[in-house]
């Protein structure tokens, strides 16, 4: 009896060591990271630097060859539409330019005409899209359409308002050149006679000089460049993006101007994604195809100028109320992507299936519910089961 007893003490103590070391020698929870599946707000945007630039921007040229004699004005000064901005000694015509000035005059006429016939039908679309715009509004009164297709009907009409002001720009803009042209030919009746008569050059638009590459009195040729006008209060930004995302991109998107030195980001949509691209030459001297992005400004530009530098973001895609997690919780696996769920204490490896991805979040679709405490940045040395702690 008293063998049993000692020989079932023994097995207890044995026992006993037993579990202190299994319980000694375990292997330790593996810390990590933990975030929760939440449901929220989420957007996915393009961006990169760019630059401010006037919208209607004029490059006044020399009309004649001549004496050019010193400019006045200064680069910032305002003028007016029809200011004399330059005048010009113009140097005595012979038979073939003279013939040339006569075929410029008509070119410019008819450049004029079609000006003014592109602005008149400008002005038709503006009609047309302000039509369209209270069409709408009557049916969305009725219930008809949604609120939406007012948004779009607006849109359409502020559109069609920016361009029949540009069209009425170059109407003017071609309507000077005209005044040019002709006034190159009057000015050669009074050289030849030997007196002296200056070619006044005038300014097409009200706005302010950009720039004067020379402000000196010399000899110029004809259409050298004079100077630059541009009209600073209607500013648009140009966004240059590698050819690959501005695909993405297309006519409407919003837009956030960050990093031009206010404290708030300025509004813009995007009206013209350009055709075409051009090489670039990163830092690291690597050849990029980029586009230029072309965004209208939705608020005022405050202190901007023609040529300032900005940042800026492109919504390519945004919705109000998805299932998300931190872009880090994903990695891929056979199946596609997958993610670790803690649950009691242990990762679970489960498949996802993932929609939308910015640089900080991932849209999940399916395989986690919300609330659900997920593994950020998971290592190699985890796996499925894995106990794990919290960081």
């Amino acid at each position: 009896m008293n063998r049993s007893l000692r020989t079932i003490g023994y097995l207890a103590g044995a026992l006993a060591i037993a579990a202190v070391a299994a319980w000694v020698l375990r292997p330790k929870p593996i810390e990590v990271e933990l975030a929760r599946a939440s449901k929220g707000p989420m957007e996915v945007t393009v961006g990169d630097q760019g630059e401010m630039r006037s919208h209607d921007r004029f490059t006044i040229v020399a009309p004649v060859a001549g004496r050019l004699m010193r400019i006045e004005i200064r680069d910032g000064d305002r003028v007016d539409e029809n200011q004399v901005v330059a005048n010009i000694a113009p140097a005595p015509l012979g038979a073939r330019e003279r013939s040339e000035w006569n075929a410029r005059v008509a070119a410019a006429e008819a450049l004029a005409r079609e000006a003014v016939e592109g602005a008149r039908r400008a002005q038709e679309s503006l009609a047309q899209a302000r039509r369209e715009r209270e069409r709408v509004e009557r049916l969305i009164a009725d219930g008809f359409v949604s609120a939406q297709a007012a948004d779009k009907a607006r849109s359409d009409e502020t559109e069609a308002a920016i361009e029949a002001d540009a069209a009425r720009f170059r109407a003017r803009s071609a309507a000077a050149d005209v005044r040019v042209a002709r006034s190159a030919l009057i000015a050669q009746a009074p050289a030849e006679a030997g007196a002296t008569t200056l070619v006044s050059v005038r300014a097409p638009v009200a706005g302010r000089v950009l720039r004067i590459p020379d402000q000196s009195e010399r000899v110029v040729a004809a259409g050298a460049p004079l100077m630059t006008i541009g009209d600073q209060s209607r500013l648009e930004a140009v966004i240059e993006l590698l050819s690959s995302e501005a695909v993405k991109v297309s006519p409407g998107m919003p837009v956030r101007i960050e990093g031009w030195g206010g404290p708030e980001p300025l509004r813009a949509k995007v009206r013209l994604v350009e055709p075409f691209a051009f090489t670039k030459v990163s830092a690291l001297g690597i050849e990029e195809k980029r586009a230029n992005v072309i965004a209208d400004l939705l608020d005022p530009p405050g202190p901007l100028g023609d040529g300032y530098r900005i940042e800026a973001r492109i919504v390519i895609w945004s919705a109000a109320d998805v299932l998300r997690a931190p872009a880090s919780a994903a990695f891929r696996c056979d199946p596609g992507w997958c993610v670790f769920v803690v649950e009691d204490g242990r990762a679970q490896r489960r498949a996802v299936r993932t929609g939308q991805r910015n640089e900080l979040e991932v849209q999940l679709l399916d395989g986690v519910a919300e609330g659900e405490a997920l593994v950020r940045h998971p290592g190699n040395d985890l796996g499925d089961g894995a106990r794990v702690v919290a960081r």
